[in-house]
């Protein structure tokens, strides 16, 4: 043991891996002008509230729509951002945008990403999120703005705690309930002053027009209703027409509204406030241009693709770009990376109008079908680059209306379902409104088909339902089946058994009644694999036994092999160790053949565990490195956690303590992040060994203690014997009657299994009782 590794560090890194510093603030506005008032006032609420005891500075900036609370906040943000050295958080909530609000948990899943948990991993609750996401901030120095709030029920789980902290909320609503319960301080902003917004557009149109009277630009701001939005998009306006003379502008604006004098500025009548600014510009913009900008307000997505835009509209993607360069000149739209576009929310109202009066009944939903249809196509077409094996969904032919994307390699296909996966329960619900419940369910089954590595498992089953009862109602129970299964397959990933076992018996019982060999091996198989992660062992064997009987009558080769998998790790738990070598072999030659990384990698972690449980440390060494390996080529940090368990076990099997307290702290870390605290747990386990073996026997029950509450919480009774089983030892010199009592409780656990390696280990205990005198 060298002297390289610090034991009670090690024991830190696990339980707190170290966050990452996240810089989300976008760009700060340049043609920002004045707010200096509320940025004092700001400054000053936010010094009275930091360092209190339970809770930082709440900030919430109240104001009509247009009027500029999100440039406020931004250039807040960015003027506090160096006093919040361990970062800066932003997320547009979309609570006042046509489609769906961002939820609190989506929200949530976001940030726990960006302070290091990838979005997979993130709690399947809002309040677990919630208390995850406010102990990785307790103790930091953190900036959080969250934009567009339309509830508190939206924002309250996203304010931390910690008293070094500040929020900045924006919302059109007053959102009382903060100021009463957790002591926010509102900052209530109105249109600017004419000073203020002449100044703005001086600004903006500096360099193209110099010779407007300041009474001409004063009344164009009134007309503006004084709102930067509006403002700003009369200005563009000036800037692209700098030949018509200021007094044309103003008719044409001024004639955008012929109750012009009735236009209200306040809270009832802010969206006609900026109507005529929208109305003018749509009606400046050339046919193609505003038929575009009209079809946005139709398509779901929250930020969306070029690609999605072409299909949407119809249009190659050389002449939607063209067409998208005119619309962000125009200030309609914004492009956020490049590719990649939004819409503020009342343009994107404005759009969807303009789509109900000047598209009709069928045009819309075409376009909307079109778009649709572009995911559903692209999304199979990710599916087979990252699940070639399984998974397929069932498309109907597109009629070649559309493009879909295609992908070169499993990285560009990972990379779109990244970069989508936020879009899809948009597009999911706008399916279901529309009565599309064919493109409801199949986008839903398709979200868990083909999701990226570091998709999330913890939003996905809401969608999964809406998907089972899109499918009902179109009489589809295939799909229906299959998406119970998927929903099983969610509920593993996220610990929650009952849940897990309940929708894969309804998908196997569905199955059953279709009278469909395949669907009801596939489901047979997923069954199996939930009572594997909780050690049911014959269960899972019986559902294994069947799946593989049915596919051997005519299955396809992938699935024969993964039943082959499937029965030689139940084989490996139980210590039936020559069948589940001889299946893990046959599995190996098979998958190296057809190229199957992942299955590659599953078998060689599988070897890995049956060689070192036969002695040969050395080699099971070498397969569980190359296994990992195989993990960071697939970007997936669930295999990655799991397998580097067998190399940390065959590092500690070597002696080599600083490679193995190594491998446990990475593959905790991972699996923390994944919210898998079950196997969590087992690293803590395995760290607590090698303590053990070290005499550290304090630290080393310290471990073993955490392991076995973990895994008791979580119903995992085999690994929970094996912890109590390890504390016993830890605590035999300095505790002998604790120790009997965890011997005796590893003992009791036991009971419920029956297979070799459960006897054995049963009959270890057993004789360790009787060296104690105890009669169990």
């Amino acid at each position: 043991m060298s002297g390289g590794i610090h034991f009670h560090h090690a024991k830190a890194e696990i339980e707190h891996p170290v966050a990452r510093r996240p810089r989300q603030l976008p760009a700060d506005i340049s043609t920002f002008i004045n707010r200096a008032k509320e940025m004092r006032l700001m400054d000053k609420l936010a010094a009275e509230q930091l360092g209190r005891p339970n809770a930082g500075a709440v900030h919430v900036i109240t104001g009509m729509a247009g009027v500029g609370k999100t440039a406020l906040a931004i250039r807040q943000a960015h003027r506090l951002a160096p006093r919040f050295p361990d970062g800066q958080l932003y997320i547009n909530l979309r609570g006042y945008d046509p489609g769906i609000p961002i939820n609190a948990l989506v929200a949530l899943s976001r940030f726990l990403v960006e302070l290091g948990v990838p979005v997979a991993a993130v709690p399947g609750d809002t309040d677990t999120a919630a208390a995850t996401y406010r102990s990785l901030v307790a103790d930091r120095a953190i900036l959080i703005v969250l934009d567009n709030a339309a509830s508190v029920a939206q924002v309250r789980p996203l304010i931390p705690g910690g008293a070094n902290c500040v929020t900045l909320i924006t919302s059109r609503n007053q959102l009382s309930s903060l100021t009463i319960h957790e002591g926010a301080r509102r900052i209530t902003i109105g249109t600017l002053t004419e000073r203020d917004s002449v100044t703005l557009l001086r600004k903006t149109t500096a360099g193209y027009r110099t010779e407007d009277p300041p009474h001409k630009v004063a009344e164009l701001a009134r007309l503006c209703a004084r709102l930067p939005l509006a403002l700003r998009i009369a200005a563009e306006r000036a800037v692209s027409h700098p030949h018509t003379s200021i007094d044309e502008l103003i008719e044409g604006l001024r004639g955008e509204s012929s109750l012009w004098d009735m236009l209200s500025v306040g809270d009832e009548g802010e969206e006609e406030s900026v109507e005529p600014v929208f109305s003018w510009s749509y009606r400046a913009l050339s046919a193609d241009s505003a038929r575009l900008f009209r079809l946005l307000g139709v398509h779901p997505s929250y930020d969306l693709s070029i690609n999605s835009i072409a299909a949407l509209s119809e249009t190659p993607v050389r002449r939607t770009r063209q067409l998208l360069d005119s619309l962000v000149a125009a200030h309609m739209i914004e492009q956020i990376v490049p590719g990649r576009y939004e819409v503020h929310d009342l343009l994107r109202a404005y759009a969807l109008d303009k789509a109900n009066v000047d598209e009709t009944p069928g045009s819309r939903e075409k376009a909307l079908v079109r778009v649709l249809d572009w995911h559903l196509h692209t999304a199979g077409a990710a599916r087979e680059r990252l699940t070639p094996a399984y998974g397929h969904v069932p498309l109907e032919d597109h009629g070649g209306e559309i493009t879909p994307q295609l992908f070169a390699d499993y990285d560009s296909a990972a990379d779109w379902a990244e970069a989508e996966d936020a879009n899809l329960p948009a597009l999911v619900a706008a399916a279901v409104k529309a009565g599309l419940d064919g493109h409801a369910w199949r986008l839903a089954l398709l979200a868990a088909n083909a999701r990226a590595p570091s998709a999330p498992a913890t939003t996905w089953p809401a969608v999964g339902l809406a998907g089972v009862a899109a499918a009902r109602r179109t009489g589809d129970r295939m799909g229906e089946a299959d998406l119970y299964r998927a929903l099983g397959y969610a509920h593993v990933e996220l610990n929650q058994l009952d849940e897990s076992l309940v929708n894969h018996g309804k998908s196997v019982e569905l199955y059953r009644t279709l009278n469909d060999p395949e669907g009801l091996a596939e489901s047979l198989n997923a069954l199996g694999v939930a009572n594997m992660r909780w050690r049911k062992l014959a269960v899972a064997a019986r559902c294994f036994q069947e799946a593989k009987e049915i596919v051997d009558r005519g299955g396809s080769l992938d699935w024969q092999n993964l039943l082959v998998v499937n029965i030689a790790s139940v084989h490996l738990e139980a210590g039936r160790l020559d069948e589940a070598r001889r299946g893990m072999e046959q599995s190996l030659r098979f998958n190296r053949a057809v190229g199957n990384t992942r299955d590659i990698g599953h078998a060689l972690r599988q070897l890995s565990a049956i060689h070192l449980d036969q002695g040969a440390a050395a080699t099971a060494l070498r397969l569980a490195k190359e296994a990992v390996d195989l993990a960071l080529d697939l970007r997936n940090h669930m295999v990655e956690g799991y397998w580097l368990l067998a190399v940390a076990d065959a590092h500690t099997a070597l002696g080599q303590f600083d490679d193995a307290l190594t491998a446990y702290q990475r593959s905790a870390a991972l699996h923390r992040r994944l919210g898998d605290r079950g196997r969590e747990a087992r690293a803590w386990h395995g760290t607590g060994v090698i303590y053990q073996l070290l005499g550290r026997t304090e630290e080393a029950a310290d471990f073993h203690r955490t392991a076995a509450k973990t895994q008791h919480e979580l119903g995992h009774a085999w690994y929970e014997a094996i912890a109590r089983d390890s504390l016993a030892t830890a605590l035999a010199d300095r505790n002998p009657a604790q120790s009997l009592d965890q011997l005796r409780s590893a003992h009791e656990l036991l009971r419920a299994f029956d297979d070799p390696r459960a006897r054995a280990l049963r009959d270890t205990v057993e004789a360790k009782l009787r060296e104690i005198h105890d009669p169990r």
